[in-house]
């Protein structure tokens, strides 16, 4: 059964262009030492971190060093300031690949939680994003800018909203996507729901896209929008349907396509609790247990939002950790939603210096107490966080 229009417009809200500012920042636990609580890392501080545990993809190393040398993980300790980490565990950056941005203090409040990577799923102008990215120190983002929409939707409502994304044809997909890359999106974003854009179009949007070499993202919420992605050829499905479970078969389409799962549990949990016909939880939690029985890739997103008007607001930062708390509900192992907020999304979006604790790769690192691979609410005992070799502070005042 497909989510009346009612219903439908609601959800669609979900993806609105922007997000809207956080009221706080979550406060990071004692740091490892007192040494290290003095000396916080500064841009081009070379450090070691002795005496730490390495999730490494697989397991949990024995205790080891890892070096910080200009914002890298490096090779020699040689006259590196040393940070007794005590057998804490050290991840990789957390990567969120779901949000929506705000302002400078979405990018706080995700650093401050361990996110040092934030995938946006829609937000404008460009100007605002561009004001967001490679900020020192706080969590790197990409962005998919403005989204493809179909006339009379919630965003084509929204003042200001650009006109030349609201498509009535396909003839319309090469500007609209040639547009997005003059702005600096990173990949394209498509609001596929019912009724909406129609399927020559979504598949005229995706051609465009891959043409200019970038991925695809499609917004669907319903067995039927899924299936309308997966015909299209995106990349990446974002959400899972709520109106029933993925079967078997649809799952499997996931894997003999290649196309990303990214479900967002944390926002269909919230939508599921608001008792609206039509949006069941049990759907969506279904649907990732198929696509995971199904082989296919799992990315951890939250659809962390303040935007006005929607009633399921994910905090910045704080909400990755219980979606990947969700994922496993839902029949992921533990090592899988790691990896579903560390190697995985870093391979599916081409980020090739970042999701593993390597020489060479980003210093975004994350230290934390506990062994998350035996209880994945490990991941909430953040201890210090560095982004690009910078270790996080928390704002004050």
């Amino acid at each position: 059964m497909c989510i009346n229009h009612t219903n439908r417009r609601d959800f669609l809200k979900i993806t609105a262009a922007t997000g809207a500012a956080v009221a706080g920042v979550s406060a990071l636990a004692a740091p490892a030492s007192a040494d290290a609580h003095d000396h916080a890392a500064q841009p081009g501080d070379k450090m070691a971190l002795t005496n730490v545990r390495i999730f490494d993809g697989d397991q949990i190393t024995s205790r080891r060093t890892v070096v910080i040398e200009n914002g890298r993980i490096g090779i020699s300790t040689l006259g590196a300031r040393r940070i007794d980490c005590g057998g804490a565990v050290l991840l990789p950056g957390l990567t969120d690949a779901h949000i929506h941005l705000r302002d400078v203090n979405t990018l706080h409040a995700l650093a401050g939680s361990g996110v040092t990577t934030g995938l946006d799923m829609a937000t404008f102008p460009p100007s605002l994003v561009n004001s967001l990215r490679g900020l020192p120190g706080l969590t790197d983002i990409r962005s998919a800018g403005t989204p493809a929409v179909a006339p009379g939707s919630p965003q084509s409502q929204i003042p200001a909203f650009p006109s030349d994304a609201v498509l009535t044809a396909p003839e319309q997909a090469t500007q609209f996507v040639r547009s997005r890359v003059a702005e600096g999106s990173d990949y394209i974003k498509i609001i596929i729901d019912e009724p909406g854009l129609s399927p020559e179009t979504i598949k005229a949007v995706t051609t465009a896209a891959h043409s200019a070499g970038k991925l695809v993202m499609a917004h669907a919420t319903s067995t039927a929008t899924v299936v309308r992605a997966l015909d299209a050829g995106v990349d990446m499905i974002h959400h899972v349907p709520m109106d029933s479970a993925l079967s078997a078969s649809v799952a499997a389409r996931y894997v003999s396509s290649g196309t990303v799962a990214v479900p967002t549990l944390t926002m269909m949990e919230g939508f599921g609790n608001l008792g609206i016909p039509g949006m069941n939880y049990a759907a969506a939690e279904g649907s990732v247990t198929a696509l995971r029985r199904a082989g296919a890739r799992i990315l951890a997103g939250t659809d962390s939002n303040l935007t006005p008007g929607i009633p399921v607001q994910p905090p910045y930062g704080i909400s990755l950790h219980h979606e990947l708390e969700l994922l496993v509900r839902a029949g992921l192992t533990t090592r899988e939603a790691l990896r579903a907020t560390t190697s995985l999304p870093a391979q599916a979006f081409g980020l090739r210096d970042r999701g593993a604790v390597r020489i060479g790769n980003r210093a975004d690192l994350v230290l934390i107490d506990g062994d998350p691979l035996a209880d994945i609410t490990a991941t909430r005992a953040v201890r210090r966080v560095w982004v690009g070799g910078i270790e996080y502070a928390p704002v004050t005042g």
